[in-house]
């Protein structure tokens, strides 16, 4: 329960973060030209929304639990070792998924310390529990924790 809090106002906070933009752009003022808008595009549509700097996105990350992005490097080490124990782990065209997912699984590696349960999340997690039934065992999960943890998080 505690990540999912902490993952809800990192995402709330990244959210917020990107909202600002229209914030600071209030509505323009009827022009004089018979009481209509200057503009009929929304305050939203006028500027676009702040970036995220990439110190706050690594803020934020960190308070939600979920390690540093990987570098595209380190990236593609980890989707190896996952096309290693079996090519089908990664649905075609979903790296960024497969990504995001071993980021999310690297919490609960570190929220947890039975390997057993960490196993079985990470089947499910990836989906191979009910897309890879005839894989889905304790072994091809530890196998997929190793993976994430020697890649994303060393230090969890």
């Amino acid at each position: 329960m505690r990540t999912r809090t902490a993952t809800a106002i990192a995402a709330t906070f990244l959210i917020g973060l990107t909202a600002c933009g229209a914030a600071d752009n209030p509505p323009a003022a009827p022009s004089d030209k018979g009481g209509a808008e200057a503009s009929t595009a929304p305050p939203s549509a006028k500027a676009p929304a702040r970036a995220v700097s990439p110190e706050d996105l690594a803020k934020a990350r960190e308070a939600a639990g979920l390690a540093p992005e990987p570098t595209a490097k380190v990236r593609q080490a980890y989707l190896d070792a996952l096309n290693a124990i079996d090519p089908r782990i990664i649905k075609p065209g979903k790296e960024d998924q497969a990504v995001s997912r071993g980021s999310n699984q690297c919490r609960s590696i570190k929220d947890s310390k039975d390997e057993a349960k960490d196993a079985q999340t990470a089947l499910e997690r990836f989906t191979v529990d009910t897309r890879l039934p005839e894989i889905a065992t304790p072994e091809t999960g530890k196998k997929i924790n190793k993976a994430v943890h020697t890649y994303l998080c060393p230090n969890f």
